[in-house]
């Protein structure tokens, strides 16, 4: 093909613009910072050893918006060029020497590092926590968006106050510096990985220890008021490891592994090299255990220990091979734990989503470099599954061990781990890669006939459902007959959640009082009005070991039977739920707006409201106590204030939701000089914010 001269300038820009750095090769990095959280800075350095692979005559690292003080290159002091994004350092070096890169320098991040609570007046909640995830650890540490870049990187942390620091590695010592200079908390790794995996959290932890199979420490952290919380936080904790290392048939290639949970943390979990950071919303008791439990996620990020740690993606249009492998994982994982009905009847609703998401936008190819969550990680398994369908399990194991060992502490891409299936199955998977890799249509009803063969219970309740798409009027007449022989509690669960709100009353009562947890709380779910013929077996639903069905029931019941509301809050006040305090906040809120119920106590219900709005609190909280205050007309400057505050909020996705809030209160009279009085007690950022919302 000829190309323009117009292209052939564009192409050649492209290619000076595109910084390769394949001539030098990092190898280990001495880090030392010491984080001052109350003014969000950090005093850094770091020492790279690295070595020349061809003549080069300059070498830059990744670095965003830090301030250098000094860089010296193999002892020597040398100048610099540096451009907020990356520093440079021009010197020619020649093949086959090794040299040392030391920089010296303070951040002041905006992302990627979070210094909470030292700033709200509440004492023992401060925290600050890393997430680095892509490419943002240069937001704290000169260092390597390009992924490619493997280092073994050792973390000293200097801490003036007496926290608990985790981090990357073994812990090999903590000191207490003199002068009062705090304590020296020294991190060794032992194997190269990419930089984004580089991670530390600090806060006032306890820790208990335990040990897999293969003799791996375990570390699983919280803080000290949730120590009755340990035990159903972290279930199943070893069998995970366990099942994990023996599935994968690839030994934990870390020293260790380390479990800690933080305040308003971005996502579910990440998978920063032997120390996963999660949220604490899943730091739960045993009740939430049902409906809410760390166990997925727990499986999910420790499988990236192996794929995305161990073998990184060379680029996104490869990232299948992280979120892919790590949630196909997880679900087997939750297979070895829950059974093979839990298993199935998971890839079902996953494989519902992927076909109402291809139904709506056309899908997603994985070889998408664009492609979002769902398609990385739900489709991502889903080929995984079938591919080990298509090969058979032996060969499909074979090849994931060869593809690890072959490509350990290294890049890869897709043709990577195709080329090591095709070769142990000695299968060509050209019509498979087509169908499930560029394709982006999710193959529905491909798996659905895969889920019939597989599983018993999804096979009957496609028969259920056809049958009673055909005869509409006979549903409970099918069901009926069936219900007897069905030994499945998930197609139970699934049946009533779909026909729940065509059924008798007369039927619904015998499934509350004969049937599971799961089940019962189905019924609650399907229902759009409690009749009251069903009033009583509701009522029962409160006393259910389950946060999900109580909310609902006492949501339901107090809507539909108004002369019991005083009951049923006398029932259930007290009640917490949640970590996010789901039922508290309802009940608050029905307390408010039930004029009959303890008047007199009504402003210390307001207050409670109110004060869940505050930044000490997570941004669930926050949200739920900002949307009930809004329903009930009930925002206070001191809740407007934190209304405001959360607009900026880190979490972006918490932060839309206060925007919206926002912008819904603003649309009543009145409210927009509320608002403006409010600018006194406002940040600066704040007041921007609000400034360009209000068009000022």
């Amino acid at each position: 093909m000829k190309l323009s001269p117009i292209l052939v300038f564009f192409l050649f820009v492209q290619l000076l613009s595109a910084q390769i750095q394949d001539k030098v090769d990092f190898v280990r990095a001495e880090v030392l910072i010491e984080p001052t959280p109350s003014e969000n800075l950090i005093n850094g350095s770091v020492t790279y050893q690295f070595d020349v692979i061809e003549d080069v005559g300059s070498i830059y690292l990744d670095a965003i918006g830090l301030e250098f003080s000094s860089v010296f290159l193999d002892h020597t002091k040398i100048d610099f060029d540096y451009n907020g994004r990356k520093i440079t350092i021009k010197k020619k070096l020649e093949k086959g020497g090794n040299h040392m890169l030391k920089l010296e320098y303070v951040a002041k991040p905006k992302q990627t590092v979070y210094f909470l609570g030292w700033d709200d007046g509440v004492r023992n909640n401060e925290q600050v926590w890393t997430q680095g995830q892509g490419k943002y650890t240069s937001h704290w540490l000169p260092s390597f968006d390009d992924m490619a870049e493997k280092v073994e990187f050792d973390l000293d942390i200097i801490l003036k106050q007496n926290y608990t620091v985790i981090a990357n590695g073994k812990l090999v010592k903590k000191d207490t510096l003199s002068d009062s200079k705090g304590y020296l908390w020294q991190f060794d790794m032992e194997k190269p990985m990419s930089s984004y995996l580089v991670g530390y959290a600090i806060a006032d932890y306890n820790k208990k220890t335990i040990e897999s199979s293969s003799g791996v420490p375990i570390e699983l952290y919280y803080e000290p008021a949730d120590f009755t919380k340990v035990e159903p936080t972290y279930r199943y904790s070893q069998q995970i490891f366990d099942f994990l290392e023996n599935e994968i048939g690839v030994a934990y290639p870390w020293q260790n592994y380390k479990q800690v949970p933080v305040q308003d943390f971005l996502y579910a979990g990440m998978e920063n090299t032997t120390c996963t950071i999660f949220s604490n919303q899943y730091v739960i008791d045993s009740t939430a255990f049902v409906d809410k439990n760390y166990v997925n996620v727990n499986a999910h990020e420790l499988a990236h220990q192996w794929f995305g740690n161990l073998v990184t993606e060379t680029s996104s249009e490869h990232h299948w091979l992280h979120e892919g492998f790590a949630t196909f994982y997880a679900y087997l994982a939750e297979k070895d734990i829950f059974g093979e009905d839990y298993y199935y009847w998971q890839l079902l609703e996953t494989a519902n989503a992927l076909q109402r998401f291809s139904g709506d936008d056309g899908g997603e190819a994985l070889r998408n470099p664009n492609a979002g969550s769902l398609t990385f990680y739900e489709k991502g398994a889903w080929v995984l599954v079938m591919l080990r369908d298509r090969v058979g399990e032996g060969a499909f194991k074979k090849g994931v061990q060869n593809y690890l060992n072959k490509y350990a502490f290294k890049n890869v891409t897709i043709p990577n781990f195709i080329g090591e299936m095709e070769m142990v199955s000695n299968t060509d998977l050209e019509d498979f890669e087509k169908l499930w890799l560029e394709n982006p249509e999710f193959p529905y009803d491909q798996v659905v006939a895969f889920l019939e063969e597989k599983n018993v219970s999804i096979k009957t309740y496609f028969e259920l459902k056809n049958r009673m798409a055909e005869k509409p009027e006979n549903i409970e007449k099918i069901l009926k007959r069936a219900w007897a022989k069905i030994k499945s509690n998930q197609l139970k669960e699934n049946l009533v959640l779909d026909y729940g709100s065509k059924l008798s009353v007369d039927f619904l009562g015998d499934i509350i009082k004969s049937e599971g947890l799961k089940v019962r709380q189905a019924i609650i779910l399907s229902q759009n009005k409690i009749s009251g013929e069903l009033q009583t077996d509701i009522e029962g639903l409160l006393k259910d070991k389950s946060y999900t069905t109580l909310e609902a029931a006492l949501y339901r019941l107090w809507s539909d039977f108004p002369q019991n509301r005083s009951k049923y809050l006398n029932e259930t006040d007290g009640i917490t739920g949640f970590p996010n305090k789901n039922i508290r906040l309802l009940w608050l809120t029905l307390a408010l707006v039930s004029p009959e119920y303890n008047s007199g106590v009504k402003p210390l219900y307001f207050d409670e409201l109110s004060g869940y709005t505050g930044s000490e609190h997570h941004f669930e909280t926050r949200l739920l106590a900002f949307q009930y205050l809004n329903n009930i007309g009930g925002f206070t400057d001191t809740t407007l204030k934190n209304l405001v505050e959360a607009c900026n909020h880190h979490v972006w996705h918490f932060k839309k939701s206060a925007r919206g809030i926002l912008n819904d209160f603003l649309q009543s009279e009145g409210n927009t000089a509320r608002i403006k009085s409010l600018y006194p007690l406002l940040s600066q950022q704040e007041k921007q914010y609000l400034e360009k919302t209000l068009g000022e």
